[in-house]
């Protein structure tokens, strides 16, 4: 989207310099991190539409940011949307105002997460494990059938497919449902060239996923939407049912399609760090933590709106100011992380990170996402020992998004393929 249009709304308050303006469109969400941790822990912003916030940009400060009660979730709160300074239709609007656990505060928030929590339990989520690893192997077949010599893409053939799939068993989407969801999902987290397409592609995701909810009725099963409908109206309305699976479907198995991809990318573009791995010398889990801290599926997430002004790391927050946290600002933090955050580092010691957030807000699918990609990326590697980029000269492309961080294709040569399950 354009950012030399007219702004919607004023700069926060007591700012002092120009606004950086965020560009979904920008080849890395990464590229500018450096810059934007030395302007400061909290840097006003321009967003697409001319929409102003602040961004936190440093660990410490975000951490803060997320436990403190005076920054709540609830639109509401936020100076701007009152006014009608931003616009109804403005493209992040239904990732704002949904119903669901993302943008609850308190006792709302309580509420909306009980019947997950009760039901995504630790350990369902262990009892996943042999059957991701039997999904796992079977997209490695395919992969390993494919004689044609050409590259292969492997965010399509691997990386999305396993959580997609993951994710529709957890929560009983039946075969007929997947493929339009997957569709839906993919307009949903792109930046569209019309930003009026936005609205109606959530309209129908909420549409797909209500009819998901009235099957359940009618036909419960050992799933999470079964148990969610068990939960009832009474703890639950009906249009928190749907935005709660809106976040645990869709965004659930984004964030961990992202992870995949980018954990992929990094170990391929760090031969040493490979190896350490491959040989046990350094456990999967490391991995996995290190790609989460140094390049995190999501990259900024909005918003926490102050309920007073609220001093943040020296700077004042006024009242009804939104706020953004930037999670690939916060993962290459030095203050944090030393003066080797920019490096990938799977024997960093000990990788600390906010990438699943902090406090109630913490990510209640962490546990599935850490699960999936310590079993898939040892079996990625373990089938194509010789797996290789296919243009090391050119890295790919990422998918244009505010919100995500990942790519949009990762082309890859197999090679050395072993033997399968």
């Amino acid at each position: 989207m354009d950012f030399d249009g007219v702004a919607l709304g004023s700069a926060p308050s007591g700012t002092s310099g120009v606004p950086v303006r965020l560009d979904p469109a920008a080849h890395d969400p990464r590229s500018g991190t450096a810059s934007l941790c030395a302007a400061g822990p909290l840097v006003p912003v321009l967003l697409p539409g001319g929409v102003s916030a602040w961004l936190v940009t440093h660990h410490q400060a975000g951490r803060e940011v997320l436990a403190d009660s005076r920054f709540v979730k609830d639109i509401g709160a936020w100076r701007a949307w009152r006014s009608g300074e931003v616009p109804r239709s403005w493209p992040l609007a239904p990732l704002l105002t949904v119903a669901n656990m993302t943008t609850a505060t308190a006792g709302d928030h309580t509420r909306l997460r009980a019947p997950l929590a009760r039901a995504f339990t630790a350990r369902r989520v262990e009892r996943l494990r042999p059957r991701v690893a039997e999904l796992a192997g079977e997209l490695l077949d395919g992969l390993a059938a494919d004689r044609s010599g050409e590259p292969v893409e492997l965010r399509a053939r691997y990386a999305h497919p396993l959580p997609i799939r993951v994710i529709c068993e957890l929560f009983g989407v039946p075969d007929s449902r997947r493929e339009r969801l997957r569709s839906l999902c993919g307009a949903l987290f792109a930046t569209p060239s019309d930003p009026s397409e936005a609205p109606a592609v959530h309209r129908e995701l909420r549409a797909v996923l209500a009819g998901l909810l009235g099957e359940k009725r009618e036909r419960p099963g050992d799933d999470l939407t079964s148990a969610l409908v068990a939960s009832g109206t009474e703890q639950l309305s009906e249009t928190e049912l749907v935005d709660t699976l809106v976040l645990m479907i869709v965004a659930g198995h984004e964030t961990t399609v992202n992870l995949l991809g980018n954990a992929v990318h990094a170990l391929l573009t760090h031969p040493g760090q490979l190896a350490l791995a491959r040989s046990g010398q350094v456990p999967w889990s490391a991995v996995v933590e290190e790609a989460l801290r140094w390049d995190p599926p999501v990259a900024h997430f909005p918003f926490r709106y102050a309920l007073c002004d609220v001093d943040v790391a020296g700077r004042t927050v006024r009242a009804g100011d939104a706020v953004m946290l930037s999670y690939t600002a916060f993962g290459r933090d030095p203050r944090q992380h030393g003066p080797a955050a920019e490096r990938f580092d799977i024997t960093r010691s000990p990788i600390r990170h906010l990438t699943f957030g902090h406090g109630i807000h913490h990510c209640l699918g962490a546990p599935l996402a850490r699960l999936e990609a310590a079993v898939a990326l040892p079996a990625l590697f373990d089938r194509f020992p010789g797996l290789a980029l296919h243009d090391p000269e050119h890295p790919p492309a990422r998918r244009p998004s505010l919100v995500f961080n990942g790519f949009g294709e990762l082309p890859v040569v197999l090679a050395g393929a072993r033997g399968g399950s």
